[in-house]
């Protein structure tokens, strides 16, 4: 196939993304196209500032495959992958953020190519949500090329330069000798990772807004986008948020103060908030995530005026619980917590339900993977959930 009939491809492509997606059509538009030498790039790649594609792996992709290269490329730049490494592996990152985008891909109606790398169970979850999930095995690799780092080539361990070259500057290289193959880009450096992240992040919430306007923007893509564009709290910000506004002044028209004829006028609630706080000793929760949790509700515990009531259970509760702490008292775990057995969440509420009253919020410290109540109960409840289990009710909070 000539150049000609490979630029005819990518450009046909892209404009059924246009037609068909045209928010994913919007970034791929936002990226610019440059073929590159099969030795640094056999598949298609992305430094964030162009699209580099082998000329001879795009001849053996139908347009439907091309589309899907074409999208996946520009989703790692909007969702900004080339900023949010920080500390990880670099080959488990990579992975782990294949892994984010093609669900999405697919599940927008896409089709992808042999060697795509997707596993059940990751639908709509962060890179740094899968990256825990996933083993250090230098064999398996992603089918793009990701060249945001020293040493492209993928090896770890190198230092990063102070800073690559702008991208203003690889703009200028495009331009030249266009006929030719790209080389090899330079890494990113610190303060342009930073430029393209705002500016990726800027073309994301355009993207979606004009997706938005000619009713485009399917369920899954929605959700990414509004999830991305929010402030991003951590599960201690997320928690602090949460427990504060349950335990803030407020109304209360449950108990009046008094009548007047027929009205019931609201009594303003200034007391002391009952919280029941649940750890999952089943196994699954390490004893230093434990006690990272229980140090941060402990923090919360004086500022919310709270009395907390401490249970631990897998299948059933243990049998010296349940512990309780005045607001003046520190929390603190038992010195020895029987567990290790599967996980049931019935029996924490079926305790709850015997009770005279009802907290005004249960905290639930679990993996989510075990037996819950059919229904939900009448008082708040929220989890604080390791892993990627999902809950049927109550908040969720995502432990990183």
């Amino acid at each position: 196939m000539a150049d000609d009939e490979v630029q005819t491809k990518l450009s046909a492509a892209r404009a059924r993304l246009i037609l068909d997606k045209p928010f994913l059509g919007a970034l791929v538009l936002r990226l610019p196209v440059r073929a590159a030498d099969a030795r640094w790039c056999p598949t298609t790649a992305t430094d964030a500032r162009m699209l580099y594609y082998n000329p001879d792996y795009v001849q053996s992709l139908s347009v439907e495959q091309t589309q899907f290269m074409l999208a996946h490329e520009a989703l790692h730049c909007a969702l900004s992958h080339f900023a949010r490494r920080e500390h990880r592996v670099r080959q488990r990152w990579d992975v782990a953020c294949d892994l984010a985008v093609n669900p999405l891909l697919l599940k927008d109606g896409l089709k992808s190519p042999p060697g795509a790398l997707v596993r059940d169970g990751f639908s709509e979850m962060s890179a740094e949500e899968i990256y825990p999930f996933i083993e250090e095995n230098p064999d398996e690799q992603p089918l793009d090329g990701h060249l945001y780092d020293a040493d492209n080539s993928g090896s770890e361990g190198e230092s990063r330069p102070e800073d690559g070259p702008p991208q203003e500057a690889q703009a200028d290289k495009a331009e030249e000798g266009e006929s030719g193959s790209a080389p090899q880009p330079a890494p990113l450096g610190e303060s342009e990772r930073e430029r393209l992240a705002a500016q990726w992040r800027q073309r994301l919430a355009g993207a979606a807004q004009e997706a938005r306007r000619a009713g485009k923007l399917s369920g899954a893509m929605e959700r990414m986008v509004d999830r991305l564009l929010r402030p991003q709290l951590s599960w201690r910000a997320l928690l602090a948020r949460y427990l504060t506004g349950v335990a803030r002044d407020d109304y209360n028209y449950t108990r009046p103060a008094r009548r007047e004829g027929d009205a019931i006028l609201p009594s303003l609630r200034s007391t002391q908030v009952d919280v029941t706080v649940v750890v999952d000793t089943s196994g699954s929760v390490s004893a230093e995530e434990m006690n990272d949790f229980i140090t941060e509700v402990n923090g919360l515990k004086a500022q919310m005026r709270a009395r907390v009531t401490l249970h631990a259970c897998d299948t059933e509760l243990a049998p010296d619980g349940p512990w309780s702490f005045e607001p003046w008292e520190e929390l603190r775990l038992p010195r020895t917590l029987r567990g290790g057995g599967g996980t049931r969440f019935t029996p924490v509420f079926d305790w709850v339900e015997r009770q005279d009253t009802r907290p005004d919020v249960l905290v639930y410290f679990t993996d989510a993977h075990g037996e819950f109540p059919k229904q939900a109960p009448s008082y708040p409840v929220v989890w604080l959930v390791k892993g990627k289990g999902t809950v049927p009710w109550g908040e969720r909070i995502q432990l990183n």
